[in-house]
């Protein structure tokens, strides 16, 4: 008999974490969840996982910081992040962490499922040309320094030399989740 694969499912969005369990556990997984990098911590010390969807903002934690605590522990782990809040930077530091892949939401259990089977790179993914929008780039640096504060929006602004209401409308027009 084959062994279920078992998932760890990093998420502070309660329900959306329960719908993906349910999800995965129709399809044969063994699911756990988390909503903090603690509860990661006591999960992993407990019982081996084989794969993990990472969400990056946990309340005011990063997912980066979980997706490099389940890295050490386990570098076989297939790790996808989860994210709303996708910018370069972000997928650069998932990936440089441990992460073998970085969705965008809205993700699907379909998407993530493909995403665990597609660890390996492609060299022969298509390079675009086309140049990055200026509204594109401000948005990553926005993010990166964001990540930077750890979330902290004041702090961000500070380091960003803008206004904290500013920085927040900018953010509020992004809809980040």
């Amino acid at each position: 008999m084959i062994d279920e694969p078992r998932l760890l499912i990093v998420e502070d969005d309660e329900t959306f974490a329960r719908t993906l369990r349910r999800s995965f556990e129709r399809r044969g997984y063994l699911v756990e969840t988390a909503a903090e990098i603690e509860a990661v911590e006591r999960l992993i010390r407990a019982a081996p996982f084989d794969y993990a969807v990472v969400d990056l903002k946990l309340g005011q934690q990063s997912g980066l910081a979980c997706v490099r605590t389940l890295h050490a522990h386990d570098p076989f782990m297939v790790i996808v992040v989860l994210t709303g809040y996708a910018s370069i930077a972000t997928a650069v530091e998932a990936i440089k962490l441990g992460a073998a892949q970085y969705l965008a939401k809205p993700s699907n259990t379909d998407d993530i499922e493909a995403a665990f089977h597609k660890a390996e790179g492609n060299a022969d993914a298509p390079i675009d040309a086309r140049p990055t929008s200026i509204k594109t780039l401000e948005w990553e640096h926005i993010h990166a320094v964001l990540a930077q504060s750890d979330f902290n929006i004041s702090e961000a602004a500070r380091r960003l030399g803008m206004h904290r209401r500013t920085l927040a409308r900018k953010l509020e027009k992004r809809q980040i989740r």
